[in-house]
């Protein structure tokens, strides 16, 4: 996703575990594998190389397929907190860290500004509590996106979007056969991408949820809502950028 918004290289940092199938699957990328600890999770040991790869980035996305472990959640918590390589780089937060703030929402106030978080609903109550309809779950989202100066999409059907302002924005692009897996770590590379490109993570967030949104109803023209998969989004995208530019 990020490669076909336009990112000029990609540094991916995943666990020595999955390290060669990742590297297999995206040679494009270069990539840092990390290593584990004994049960499977991202210890203190990754922040080094990490913060080290960090200085040569623009943008930083945190949360795809990391993984729950007690150590990863220290992980998180150390990368955020007094973490100068982050003071002025925007971060894209999703699936596992939103998570991990779930459960010590005192990282809410660690998230650097104007970062952009990207839950799909049920992560997204994790945060705020639970609400009883789209109205209730759009005002806990100004709420969140005023209170800590942050960007927030919440994934689904007509996505919704915030900003620090407490402003309501809704995209139309998009279609039922995108609710598939993979399809919101698309979502999220595109706008990583897209704020590496130099955008503000608004503009990325905005642009990045239509641009998203119209790849899988241009992927549906051929392929139909039953068969489209998270890789078909990513392959249509260029034809989203030449229909916009």
């Amino acid at each position: 996703g990020a490669y076909r918004a336009g990112t000029g290289l990609v540094t991916l940092a995943t666990a020595r575990g999955v390290y060669t199938i990742v590297a297999a699957k995206i040679i494009e990328a270069t990539h840092i594998p990390l290593e584990e600890t004994e049960t499977g999770g991202i210890g203190s040991q990754a922040i080094a190389p990490v913060r080290e790869a960090l200085k040569n980035c623009t943008a930083l996305l945190i949360g795809c397929g990391l993984g729950q472990e007690p150590e990863t959640q220290h992980f998180v918590r150390e990368l955020l907190l007094e973490n100068p390589a982050l003071a002025d780089m925007p971060l894209v937060v999703d699936a596992d860290a939103l998570n991990i703030i779930a459960q010590d929402k005192e990282l809410l106030k660690d998230v650097p500004k104007d970062s952009v978080l990207t839950p799909h609903v049920k992560e997204f109550s994790r945060i705020v509590g639970k609400f009883d309809n789209i109205n209730d779950r759009t005002a806990l989202q100004v709420d969140l996106s005023t209170k800590y100066k942050i960007n927030i999409l919440v994934k689904g059907h007509e996505t919704c979007m915030t900003d620090s302002n407490g402003d309501i924005f809704i995209n139309t692009t998009g279609n039922p056969g995108m609710a598939t897996g993979g399809s919101g770590d698309v979502l999220t590379g595109i706008i990583t991408g897209l704020i590496s490109r130099g955008l503000r993570p608004f503009d990325a967030m905005i642009a990045g949820a239509y641009l998203h949104g119209l790849s899988g109803d241009i992927a549906r023209e051929s392929l139909g809502e039953e068969s489209m998969t998270a890789q078909d989004l990513v392959d249509h995208l260029g034809q989203s950028f030449l229909k916009v530019i």
